[in-house]
């Protein structure tokens, strides 16, 4: 049976590419590509000749059958404009088709922006979370991060330069005040990788607009043995009640530097004014 080949192709830096990738590429009948234009460019560069089929999210359901029928015929590869292909790229539906019809499916290893933005973060490398691209609409993003609020691993998403800074106070809003490394053009002439709180990334960016690819990396959870007591938490509330704070200030303020989920804090603060509210109406 054929081989579909998964390879990665540069994120940026052309010398990325390895030898092996080069050499299937010239070798495989065909090259299954998100994007034919940008793929040629790449193979004119290092003089590869083979063949190009379009293989993109609209398209990807309506040219299996023929990119398996070339399978069929000899060995494909796969790739996506930049980095590892069927990695938040089209994909999936492919390999699992390849597979179901016998055919061997083999990785080409080579970059990807999410590995490099995390090795690079000065985060826990130990254990993540890939997240891919996050939701377009803030009530949609943050209910997403309310969904992994409480998880203890380093979290990776993909992010555009018009939505960063809507994306970030999302992101601050829901898990805190964390720490974060926002990557851009990763291995490319202008590559940043910021790192600091979520608050000081809105403030670089806000000062100096983002461009290009951009990669979050942001901790994960606090450690259980890191988090504030209740009675450490009803104190820090009362204080604040007391200064006139509103309840969802409250809730950002203990959530950014207690290990408190944000929401848990703001239901602990409404039930406190309300427990002060019935015992203001008690009858002396």
């Amino acid at each position: 049976m054929s081989i579909l080949y998964l390879v990665s192709t540069p994120i940026g830096n052309l010398e990325d590419i390895t030898a092996r990738a080069l050499r299937i590429l010239a070798q495989v009948s065909l090259i299954a590509a998100e994007d034919t234009r940008h793929t040629k460019q790449l193979l004119q560069h290092f003089k590869i000749n083979t063949r190009l089929t379009s293989y993109y999210e609209h398209n990807k359901l309506g040219k299996l059958n023929q990119i398996l029928e070339a399978l069929a015929e000899g060995d494909i590869a796969l790739v996506s404009d930049a980095g590892t292909p069927a990695l938040n790229d089209p994909g999936y539906e492919l390999v699992r088709a390849a597979l179901t019809a016998g055919h061997q499916v083999s990785p080409i290893p080579g970059p990807s922006a999410p590995l490099a933005a995390l090795v690079t973060s000065g985060l826990p490398t130990d254990s993540f979370l890939y997240l891919g691209y996050l939701p377009r609409k803030s009530g949609e993003r943050q209910k997403a991060m309310q969904n992994i609020l409480s998880l203890p691993y380093t979290l990776i998403c993909l992010e555009t330069p018009h939505r960063l800074l809507a994306a970030l106070d999302d992101i601050k809003t829901v898990l805190g005040d964390r720490a974060i490394a926002v990557a851009r053009e990763l291995t490319k002439m202008h590559e940043e990788i910021f790192r600091g709180k979520i608050s000081e990334a809105h403030a670089h960016f806000t000062a100096q607009p983002a461009r290009g690819e951009i990669t979050l990396v942001i901790a994960g959870a606090p450690n259980e043995t890191s988090r504030w007591l209740t009675g450490q938490v009803n104190a820090e509330i009362e204080m604040l009640l007391a200064n006139q704070v509103s309840a969802s200030q409250i809730a950002r303020q203990i959530a950014a530097k207690s290990g408190w989920p944000r929401r848990t804090i703001y239901q602990m603060v409404t039930e406190i004014q309300q427990s002060d509210q019935d015992g203001d109406q008690e009858p002396g």
